[in-house]
């Protein structure tokens, strides 16, 4: 059984990929998910009659699973950007300082649980 699992959510679509430990979960989560940072690129959308930007678009999200009670991921937006986020019920936004990108700022902050 696997310490931890990645759970990937791109349109319609879940796939899980088992990892041993949060360094492992954490490069599968980068992995899967870079790739989507460098080539979204949409449009603004209208749902319900309401106009949605690409930065309030949610185009692919990884969400890490343990071990222990780790919950964390990223969301990748419409226009290329991504947000690193930790918790369960509530998301917390894990802020980024420097030259961080969201991948390393979500590694500085699980590191240091």
């Amino acid at each position: 059984m696997s310490a931890a699992t990645v759970v990937i959510r791109l349109t319609g679509e879940v796939v899980k990929h088992p990892a041993e430990d949060l360094e492992e979960s954490l490069d599968v989560l980068e992995r899967e998910l870079r790739v989507h940072v460098t080539t979204a690129n949409r449009g603004s959308r209208k749902l319900f009659g309401r106009e949605y930007d690409p930065v309030a678009q949610v185009v692919a999200r990884g969400e890490l699973r343990g071990p222990g009670k780790v919950r964390a991921g990223i969301d990748v937006r419409g226009d290329g950007s991504a947000e690193a986020w930790t918790g369960r019920v509530r998301k917390h936004l894990v802020e980024q300082q420097g030259r961080e990108d969201a991948f390393r700022a979500l590694r500085r902050v699980l590191r240091e649980r």
